[in-house]
């Protein structure tokens, strides 16, 4: 339990969860990460009712605890069961409180057994405000209805949703289709459940349970890879016969501007032989992108530069255009919060001004170095409008020799809700949150 209220502690004081959980001890890990998520996608609530229960807020060590808590003691959705029962979490607490802040442990214990006294009247009254109600800051919500007041509150409800696991069979290996059968009946034969995503993104495997990936057959051979399916959309657009497009000739010129963790490169390289250069400003990153092509037998030439740097001192490009771009910007993540549930608690509403203005340097900055006649396909894993189709309008305007191909289905808005990728009714939803273009450099 120290472990948890040390990792929402942290978050709530600006640090990333991925950070906290690798100093984490290694058998500790996936118990805190499981346990950090759970509270993160309830700290509204849980810190709505915290204020209810001890309006004066305790110091941060203790908070944390409480609102840890707390989440764990918040009644479950219909259908669900709770991770422990109430008397575990109390005494586990208290018992964490005794070893932090010794002086705080009667108080920690009180707070708790009047919370399950009177859970249902403070529940109630928690959830009249909307953080609490929804569990995202105020700023998130508001800018959420905004951009989308058809959908907004599905759409909050759906980050709170544990996400589907989701597989990419290596298309090197064989005919895709078959391949992807041969993959389920591995997977079958190992005790996975598992099922094809469909034509939406041919590659895609939806597994019904999550799974250690040492599990997965082949993987360490580079059989199949991890990736959400919203994310394996992008090799194609880039690679592929679409919209009229013909498919990138072998040996075609491919820029992965900002490439790590390099799911995205690796794709590429498996649907097509082509010439990647991947980029990425951090150079430490690039070591899992390099692990990502040494798993999967495939190469490309790696390189530590701001993709913004085309020109200049410390320029990166060397003056060869581009066949083709993949611009996969850095963004506010604000799709994928229901793989990340400690993005929305990290964002402050100023960094999606400051984000947009990073995500139009670099398109402006890398259009020159594609060739006429190029695609540029410009990626944000957002449902924010200013990352994606605000954005998009903005660059048209900018460039009159650009051109937008729009594909239903695969380029605007993908918003992660039931009725993209999946059947009806289908909770969750089997694609994250993302914006694609594609864009044409006239000739």
């Amino acid at each position: 339990m120290l472990q948890v209220a040390d990792a929402v502690q942290a978050v709530r004081s600006g640090r990333s969860l991925t950070e906290v959980l690798a100093a984490c001890p290694a058998e500790l890990r996936p118990g805190t990460q499981a346990l950090s998520f759970y509270v993160l996608r309830l700290l509204g609530s849980a810190e709505a009712a915290r204020a209810l229960l001890a309006p004066k807020t305790p110091p941060p060590k203790v908070d944390s605890l409480l609102v840890s808590a707390l989440a764990l003691l918040w009644p479950c959705a219909p259908g669900a069961q709770p991770l422990y029962t109430d008397h575990t979490v109390v005494d586990q607490v208290v018992s964490a409180a005794r070893k932090r802040a010794p002086a705080s442990a009667g108080f920690v214990n009180a707070v708790l057994r009047r919370f399950l006294r009177e859970r249902a009247a403070i529940v109630l009254a928690a959830q009249a405000s909307e953080p609490a109600a929804f569990n995202h800051p105020q700023w998130w919500i508001d800018l959420v209805r905004a951009d989308w007041p058809d959908h907004w509150q599905a759409i909050l409800q759906a980050n709170n949703q544990h996400p589907p696991m989701t597989l990419r069979v290596n298309a090197r290996r064989a005919d895709v289709l078959a391949n992807t059968e041969a993959y389920l009946a591995r997977l079958a034969a190992a005790g996975i459940a598992a099922a094809a995503v469909g034509p939406l993104a041919p590659q895609a495997l939806r597994l019904a349970r999550a799974a250690p990936v040492g599990l997965l057959p082949g993987f360490a051979d580079g059989d199949v890879s991890v990736q959400d399916a919203a994310a394996q959309l992008a090799a194609p657009l880039v690679v592929s016969a679409v919209a009229g497009l013909p498919a990138l000739p072998p040996g075609a010129r491919v820029l992965d501007a900002c490439s790590a963790p390099g799911g995205k490169t690796a794709h590429l390289l498996e649907l097509a032989e082509l010439d990647v250069l991947a980029l990425d400003s951090d150079a430490g990153r690039l070591t899992r992108v390099q692990d990502n092509l040494n798993r999967l037998g495939v190469q490309a030439q790696t390189l530590a530069a701001d993709a913004r740097q085309t020109r200049g001192d410390g320029a990166w490009w060397d003056g060869r255009p581009f066949d083709a771009i993949l611009l996969d910007a850095p963004c506010s993540a604000s799709g994928i919060v229901r793989r990340h549930p400690d993005v929305r608690w990290l964002r402050r509403a100023s960094d999606i001004g400051q984000l947009a203005t990073i995500q139009a340097e670099l398109l402006d900055a890398l259009w020159p170095t594609l060739k006429p006649g190029g695609r540029l396909v410009y990626v944000t894993c957002s449902i924010f409008k200013a990352e994606g189709v605000h954005q998009l309008y903005a660059f048209l305007q900018r460039h009159s020799d650009a051109k937008q191909l729009e594909i239903a289905g695969l380029t605007g808005h993908l918003l992660p809700l039931t009725h993209n990728g999946g059947t009806a009714g289908e909770t969750p939803s089997v694609l994250d949150g993302f914006f694609y273009a594609l864009l044409i450099k006239d000739l």
